[in-house]
């Protein structure tokens, strides 16, 4: 299994505040902007996503790839960082 990136490490050793979509990890700036398209403009709103997904990381990966056609590695990288995060910080 790779190891995390320091993106990751960065998102989940801190609470969420007011961050941009683009401090998730596995999003870069042109996912970001088809998030931010669909309304998912700050990681908290995608975090709401995941919480109404139930945390379900391949129903997420799935969500994510739908709407902001990501690829697996970005879905999962993305998935990841926040079952972390959720795991710190709820």
């Amino acid at each position: 299994m790779s190891s995390t990136s320091q993106k990751h490490k960065d998102f989940v050793s801190e609470p969420m505040g007011d961050k941009a979509v683009t401090a998730l990890s596995g999003i870069g700036d042109t996912l970001a902007k088809r998030l931010e398209d669909q309304g998912f403009d700050k990681a908290s709103v995608v975090l709401g996503q995941f919480l109404l997904l139930r945390k379900d990381m391949e129903m997420f990966t799935d969500w994510l790839k739908d709407i902001a056609a990501a690829n697996s590695r970005q879905a999962a990288s993305c998935a990841l960082c926040l079952k972390e995060w959720c795991d710190a910080f709820l």
